[in-house]
C-alpha cells in the first residue's frame, strides 16, 4: 500500500519558501512565539533548535529530582537527565499511563529526593501528552496531584499541541509545556521546538541554553504558519486512530483501545515477525510507519505500532483507513 509521509502544509511550505529566497523581509519568532501561547495558555514563550533542545532548557531550569515514566515516554528524558546529573525517580505506569496511587506511591518512596516545602527547589515530573502516542494522559488530576506534593508538571506536547478537547497541552494544568516542531509533529516543519511557561525565571536560568539553541527565523516562519492548520490536523488524527481502534478491536488486543491516541498499538506474541511482514505492506516514501516493541518510546510489551500520525492527511480519509485495516486482518 502507498502512503505519503507527512508534509508541511503548502502555505507554510511556501512562506518559508519565500522567506528563504529573500522575498519576504519580517522577523518570525516573536510572532511564532505568540501563537503558541494563544494556544497554550501560557505567559510566555520560547523557540529553540529541537524537541530536545527544549526538554534540555526546561530540565536545567529544575533544582530538585526529576520524575519520568517507566514507559511510554520519550528516552531523551532519561538521558538530558543524566547528561545534568539530575536526580531520576522512574515511576511505574498502567502501560505507560500515569495511575495516580502508583504516582503518589513513587512520590513517597523517594522523599529524600523530593523537598515538599521549598518553592526554590521543585522536583519535576516529565511526561508526553499521549503516552506511547497512544493514549491520552490525565493532564488534569496528574497536575493536581503534583501540585499537592509541591512537584511541577512538564508536558511534552510534540504530538498534542492545539489539543481542541483543551485536555492536553493546557497551561492551565502544565507549568511547562514543550515540544518538537520537527517531522512528523503536529507542528510540522522538519526542524525546532519550542517551550511556553507561566515562570519566566526558567527562562533565566536557562539563558545561555536558549542563545545557543536559538531557532532560524525560516523555522520560525513555518512554525508560525503550520500552527493554524495544527488543531484541524490533530483532530483529524485523532478521529482516523479511534476508527481504526474501533474497527480492529474484535480482532486484536489493542493497547488502551478506548482513549484518545495518534498511533494505534497491536498486541503481538511475534512482534519481530509482524513488523517486518507489515513494514513490507506499507510504503511510506522512504520512511517508516511501524515501531516493533518492547520499546520505551512505546510500550514495553510485546507489540506492534502502527504510526498514524506519520501519514499525510489526505491519506487519512476513510478509504484508506479501510485498507489499511484489510491488510492488518490478514495476519490477525
Amino acid at each position: 500500500m502507498n502512503l505519503q509521509f507527512k508534509k508541511p502544509n503548502p502555505k507554510t511550505q511556501l512562506a518559508m519558501s519565500k522567506l528563504a529566497k529573500g522575498e519576504i523581509n519580517e522577523d518570525y519568532h516573536k510572532i511564532a512565539e505568540e501563537k503558541i501561547l494563544k494556544f497554550t495558555r501560557h505567559n510566555f514563550s520560547k523557540l529553540v533548535n529541537s524537541g530536545n533542545a527544549a526538554i534540555l532548557a526546561s530540565m536545567n531550569a529544575i533544582d530538585g529530582a526529576v520524575l519520568i515514566p517507566d514507559q511510554g515516554a520519550w528516552n531523551g528524558f532519561k538521558q538530558i537527565a543524566n547528561f545534568l546529573n539530575k536526580p531520576l525517580i522512574t515511576v511505574k505506569t498502567n502501560h505507560g499511563l500515569i495511575d495516580l496511587e502508583l504516582l503518589q506511591n513513587s512520590i513517597n518512596e523517594n522523599k529524600d529526593l523530593i523537598d515538599f516545602n521549598d518553592e526554590n527547589k521543585k522536583s519535576a515530573l516529565f511526561l508526553t501528552s499521549f503516552t506511547a502516542y497512544t493514549a491520552e494522559q490525565d493532564i488534569k488530576s496528574i497536575s493536581n496531584l503534583l501540585h499537592e506534593n509541591n512537584i511541577l508538571l512538564v508536558e511534552d506536547a510534540s504530538g498534542a499541541i492545539c489539543d481542541s478537547s483543551l485536555k492536553l497541552a493546557n497551561g492551565s494544568y502544565s507549568d511547562i509545556i514543550i515540544g518538537s516542531t520537527g517531522s512528523p509533529k503536529i507542528i510540522n516543519v522538519c526542524d525546532g521546538g519550542f517551550i511556553s511557561t507561566d515562570d519566566n525565571s526558567i527562562f533565566d536560568k536557562s539563558r545561555l541554553l536558549l542563545k545557543t539553541s536559538k531557532t532560524s527565523n525560516i523555522t520560525s516562519c513555518g512554525i508560525a504558519t503550520e500552527i493554524e492548520f495544527a488543531q484541524t490536523n490533530l483532530d483529524k488524527t485523532i478521529n482516523a486512530c479511534n476508527y481504526l481502534k474501533k474497527e480492529l478491536s474484535d480482532d486484536f488486543h489493542i493497547f488502551h483501545k478506548d482513549r484518545r491516541g495518534i498511533n494505534v498499538i497491536l498486541q503481538s506474541d511475534n512482534p519481530k515477525q509482524l513488523s517486518y511482514k507489515l513494514r513490507q505492506e506499507f510504503t511510506l516514501d522512504e520512511h517508516g510507519m511501524i515501531t516493533k516493541c518492547p520499546n520505551y518510546n512505546r510500550l514495553k510489551e510485546k507489540a506492534v505500532a502502527i504510526e498514524i500520525k506519520n501519514i499525510d492527511y489526505p491519506y487519512l480519509e476513510k478509504n484508506y483507513l479501510d485498507e489499511i485495516i484489510s491488510i492488518l486482518l490478514k495476519y490477525k
